[in-house]
């Protein structure tokens, strides 16, 4: 049986040309960057590369403005953390999206306990978060804003923007976990008027375990890696040197191809979309329809599990998710469906589909066939319906008000 993956943002396949890239760098070009001797010349030479090529896909003013991490998360705890630490003095209130991953809201709940003030924005029905409410968050002690450039649950695009203009205005670092988006659709670091920008090399069809994180000139950071002077002191260790070589190919590619591949995405997104929600009744889709990622599609699909569902197309051959790799687990309601308003009911049937490059228009048409399969036997199976879910919700009104 041949797999489909419909979970891009989770792993996707390396391109043929950074794998080739990285070869050498696995073998016999065995020096370490650091190297004073012959060894680490052409190692260095690459690794130099390798930044230039992750600042041109964002358009960072300078290549050292990119730090090389081991993945999003990395980057996303050495922003937040780094930042708090080196603006203490200043103060200690920070500004964050309720749609965040784990891997910046589980950090933000960990310097809230250290004595930082997290002020959490709210997010609309379609997870937009709005920049006014922003501005009037930001006060003297205001030492960091934080928001997704896009969740990869819901897969809106955030007005970073705007955020960005303010947060300039008023004196406050701005960071933006755009690990989801990298690759995906155009990121301008100067235009976007970001400080610190989060990436991971896997969502462009780079190898896993690698990431960057981009921090303007200027900007203060104290590392969470200490013992080296690897990444202008801010991120010690040895490289993943083959990692990043085969990463910064990937970006290379991306920022050469980000269109064509945008707009072939945007296409098989829209039937995705189009045909679920013909095809599956009671089902409906999370954030916005059209202001996101080009190659994601999410669903809450009434009266069964997400879980159950994508067991089943898991059988068949198909891989998604039902939300954050880092926390689908959890066996919990997602963080970011409870803050955008999604009933807690329908939140169970959460399913996240992410496509990239190697996908085609027959996986999406057999993914539709397959999908109403699943639901139809699964809600022959399932003991829920809208009187007993209305009940329900009688009962809990009830309860609530005795």
């Amino acid at each position: 049986m041949k797999q489909i993956n419909f979970d891009h943002l989770a792993a996707s396949q390396i391109l043929p040309e950074a794998k080739e890239a990285m070869l050498p760098f696995l073998s016999e070009d065995i020096g370490n960057p650091l190297s004073k001797h012959s060894f680490g010349n052409k190692p260095r030479k690459a690794l130099e590369e390798s930044r230039a090529y992750l600042a041109g896909l964002i358009n960072a003013s300078l290549p050292e403005e990119i730090i090389f991490t081991s993945c999003g998360s990395e980057s996303n705890n050495l922003a937040l953390k780094g930042i708090a630490q080196a603006y203490a003095k200043k103060g200690k209130h920070i500004i964050a999206s309720p749609i965040e991953h784990p891997s910046v809201s589980h950090p933000l709940k960990s310097l809230e306990k250290q004595g930082y003030k997290i002020s959490w924005l709210k997010a609309d029905g379609k997870g937009n978060v709005d920049p006014q409410e922003v501005s009037s968050l930001i006060g003297e002690d205001a030492i960091l804003i934080t928001v997704t450039s896009a969740s990869n649950e819901i897969g809106t695009l955030e007005p970073i923007k705007e955020i960005g203009k303010i947060a300039r205005e008023k004196g406050v670092i701005f960071h933006t976990d755009s690990i989801a988006c990298a690759g995906q659709v155009p990121l301008d670091a100067k235009e976007l008027n970001v400080d610190l920008l989060s990436m991971a090399g896997n969502v462009f069809y780079g190898p896993l375990g690698t990431g960057a994180l981009y921090v303007r000139k200027g900007v203060r950071i104290i590392p969470l890696i200490e013992g080296g002077i690897q990444e202008r002191g801010l991120r010690a260790g040895t490289h993943n040197l083959a990692g990043i070589i085969g990463m910064g190919i990937a970006a290379k590619i991306a920022q050469e191809k980000l269109s064509e591949r945008r707009e072939y995405l945007l296409n098989l997104r829209e039937k995705l979309i189009a045909g679920t929600l013909e095809k599956i009744p009671d089902c409906f889709l999370t954030g916005e329809k059209t202001n996101r990622l080009p190659g994601h599609a999410s669903f809450c699909i009434k009266y069964i599990e997400g879980e159950s569902i994508l067991l089943h197309l898991n059988m068949l051959g198909i891989a998604a998710t039902s939300g954050s790799t880092c926390s689908s687990e959890a066996l919990k309601v997602s963080s970011v469906l409870e803050a955008i308003g999604v009933d807690p009911i329908w939140a169970q049937g959460s399913t996240v589909f992410s496509l990239g490059i190697d996908n085609t228009s027959e996986q999406v048409e057999l993914f539709l066939r397959e999908l109403s399969g699943v639901v139809e036997k699964l809600r022959m199976m399932s003991p829920l319906s809208a009187a007993d879910i209305e009940q329900f919700r009688t009962m809990k009104h009830h309860h609530e008000h005795e």
